[in-house]
């Protein structure tokens, strides 16, 4: 491997780095309030959904698997309700197909979300059209909200009971610090639930 391309890995490196020190920062007590809401969720065995698009779809059905089955593998605990908005490709072809892309999660959450249940909008713009409806639907439904977004936020930042949002414009970083946001809140969902049960 050449010299610039290590130093371009190296960069790459360093820079996602300093968006987890600012995440640390920025905030931590925003992670630690939403993951709350999340472990509450689970304790009452009430529904988690997650939504987003192309990486943060990836993302939803990355956290909503940890859930069902588990996170780590010393942990041994029932099952956790959570459903990936995002899997299902006969819902989201007629939805999109009958009622437009930008419904294809707000319909969804018509149909499974009820009070007491949290939604996880996941944006690193915090402004795709399809999250913020499933945003406002959740809302209209009780379904509390959790913003897990990039950049300044976005739309969502304002609209979402909770919201965490990582410093940085580029996708990458964020998606990058997604993924670890979404795995403290499953340790934490872990660590909530009252009574670990082995199989």
């Amino acid at each position: 491997m050449n010299q610039s391309r290590s130093d371009a890995i190296e960069g790459i490196i360093r820079d996602s780095i300093a968006v987890k020190e600012r995440l640390l920062h920025e905030q931590t007590e925003a992670i630690r309030s939403a993951g709350a809401v999340l472990a509450q969720c689970a304790n009452l065995n009430r529904l988690i959904m997650l939504c987003g698009n192309g990486g943060s779809a990836a993302d939803s059905q990355h956290i909503a698997a940890e859930l069902v089955v588990r996170l780590r593998s010393d942990v041994n605990r029932r099952a956790i309700k959570a459903l990936a908005l995002t899997t299902d490709s006969s819902v989201l072809t007629a939805g999109g197909n009958d009622y437009g892309f930008d419904r294809v999660f707000s319909r969804q959450i018509e149909a499974f979300g009820d009070s007491g249940d949290v939604l996880i909008a996941i944006s690193t713009s915090g402004t795709s059209k399809n999250v913020v409806l499933a945003v406002e639907e959740a809302r209209n439904r009780g379904v509390r909200t959790i913003g897990l977004l990039g950049g300044t936020g976005g739309v969502l930042k304002e609209l979402c009971d909770h919201a965490v949002v990582v410093p940085s414009l580029v996708t990458a970083r964020i998606q990058e610090c997604h993924i670890m946001i979404g795995h403290i809140w499953c340790e934490m969902i872990e660590e909530g639930i009252t009574e670990l049960r082995n199989y």
